[in-house]
């Protein structure tokens, strides 16, 4: 199969496109055949190392998300039928979807809705999951409550938002000027440009905020917070961010896979509560360029690879 892969970390310059050996089901898995695959911020990460830290084997395949169609089964797989549309989230320290197949566990996919394009699909599935879980599950927002969500313009910020004035909350978000209608087209109360503008000179008493940024962006956030708030933080590592203040909490997401998230992604967009983002497709053997598009971190919506 062809695949983007890499034998060493860097830049998105050591990724290579070439060959690799065809996946082989275990038992409960399937193979899909990948039509597309989402680019997200942890793929700089792992491929650069650090943070992250240094992955366990070489030829590495990065990619979290995808879409696809079952192409053969293993021993005890019998949730589809080869030919089935699937979308889905690789397991927790698994990856591999930027490549033309993976082998999955038929318990992490979910049915493709024909009224969904691969494309979409996977635009969706990793943002979403994060965003539910973060905001539902981590953060427990309640309706009446006020929130700072940094970074609305992304993937897993701008469902994040929708989901957020679903439950009922007062949203407010940061980005660019350029992105400040499309934040507002979300449902965000209140938008701050974080270029003109520092959010600890406007906001007080947050009971929440979603940190998808990183960096001093982080450590700033906790000043918004009102005491007892708490914040959950994705872009600062695997562990809570480190908290200047003993009277908020500091929280990291579990990002736990699970059939059920897709399903729920899939009814909150047939309601309408959630869209899919604007994006930007790039062809599996450009997996560098949209690499390096994604490490300059001023994205509108998701970059997807486009496998098939």
């Amino acid at each position: 199969m062809k695949a983007s892969y890499f034998e060493r970390h860097g830049g998105p310059e050591v990724l290579t496109y070439g060959d690799l050996p065809d996946p082989v089901p275990g038992p409960g898995e399937v193979i899909v055949d990948i039509h597309a695959a989402s680019v997200n911020a942890a793929d700089v990460k792992v491929l650069e190392g650090g943070t992250y830290g240094e992955v366990g084997y070489f030829p590495y395949i990065l990619g979290r998300d995808f879409s696809g169609v079952v192409a053969s089964l293993g021993e005890g797989a019998d949730d589809f039928a080869v030919g089935d549309p699937v979308f889905g989230v690789c397991e927790r320290g698994q990856e591999g979807t930027y490549a033309e197949r993976i082998a999955m566990d038929q318990a992490l996919l979910t049915s493709k809705p024909d009224n969904l394009s691969h494309i979409d699909a996977a635009a969706l599935a990793l943002p979403g999951l994060t965003a539910i879980i973060s905001i539902e599950e981590t953060i427990k927002l309640q309706a009446d409550e006020k929130i700072l969500i940094q970074g609305g313009a992304g993937g897993v910020a701008g469902f994040a938002i929708e989901l957020a004035k679903h439950i009922g909350a007062h949203v407010i978000t940061t980005c660019s000027a350029r992105n400040i209608d499309y934040v507002r087209g979300l449902g965000a109360d209140e938008v701050i440009d974080y270029n003109a503008q520092d959010f600890t000179e406007i906001l007080t008493d947050c009971d929440a905020v979603f940190e998808t940024v990183g960096g001093d962006v982080t450590q700033k956030s906790f000043a918004v917070l009102k005491p007892g708030g708490r914040l959950a933080g994705i872009a600062s590592g695997p562990k809570a961010p480190d908290s200047p203040r003993d009277d908020v909490e500091s929280l990291r997401p579990a990002v736990g896979r699970d059939r059920k998230y897709m399903e729920r992604i899939i009814a909150l967009r047939d309601a309408g509560v959630v869209q899919v983002p604007p994006i930007e497709t790039y062809t599996l053997e450009n997996a560098a360029a949209a690499l390096t598009k994604s490490a300059g971190r001023h994205l509108t919506g998701k970059l997807v690879l486009q496998v098939r």
